[in-house]
């Protein structure tokens, strides 16, 4: 049994399904659009933004891969990169030193043991420098339409505060979450569960006030919930 929070009546797992997937179904018509915000052409595009999107947003990210990109087009050209003008193109995205490491190490790896091609098995993808299970399962999910629950810690937060699980551990999170939902619904599920932590459901002040998810969240009431005072904290993308 789940427990729903501090002096409710702990929840059975069946109950716990029926009433995540409910707020899925939710999530999906208060977000019918939405979708990954990196922007990408395919697997290695995608690869490389995802790790630079570590510790930043992904609004500062698409303004810097049209560079990245450009200048280096195939898994081979990030391999040989000179690492100094990849750390130029990319400092602003934080981390920058790590991140070249990354990418540059992740393309030799590509090369050396993959043939120049991203690998789209999950076992694979998180061999490559800089690639956990969360940057493994973004590109699995976006680039693969292999389905995958991207665990950030948009995700981690909001879960908790569903009462889906008291996890802390992101593998753990993942597996608790896949078994109250169809896998089908993996990546999307992460899309809108990210764009509702990004739009109403802060950290600190969510906006519980005009939360499609009231009425099923065992934290409302966590932020404020009068609908003039909630509405001034909701807020809209692009992020920066």
């Amino acid at each position: 049994m789940a427990t729903n929070a501090a002096g409710r009546k702990p929840e059975t797992q069946l109950a716990l399904v029926r009433r995540a997937r409910k707020m899925n179904r939710i999530l999906a018509e208060t977000y019918p659009d939405a979708h990954c915000e990196l922007d990408f052409r395919n697997p290695l595009e995608l690869l490389v933004a995802t790790i630079l999107s570590a510790q930043c947003t992904d609004k500062r990210v698409n303004m810097v891969t049209p560079i990245l990109f450009a200048k280096y087009p195939t898994v081979e050209d990030y391999a040989a990169a000179d690492r100094e003008e990849m750390e130029e193109i990319i400092r602003s995205t934080g981390f920058f030193r790590a991140k070249t490491n990354s990418i540059i190490g992740m393309a030799q790896t590509v090369c050396d043991r993959y043939g120049g091609e991203v690998p789209a098995k999950l076992k694979d993808l998180v061999t490559l420098p800089g690639v956990g299970r969360k940057t493994a399962n973004v590109v699995l999910g976006n680039a693969f339409g292999v389905p995958g629950l991207t665990v950030d810690t948009h995700f981690q937060r909001l879960v908790r505060r569903f009462g889906w699980t008291g996890e802390t551990d992101p593998v753990k999170i993942e597996h608790v979450v896949a078994e109250l939902l169809p896998k089908r619904e993996w990546t999307i599920f992460s899309h809108r569960v990210i764009w509702h932590g990004r739009r109403i459901c802060h950290a600190r002040r969510p906006a519980c006030g005009v939360c499609p998810l009231a009425a099923l969240c065992p934290s409302y009431g966590t932020g404020p919930t009068g609908q003039a005072e909630a509405q001034k904290l909701v807020r809209s993308g692009p992020f920066s």
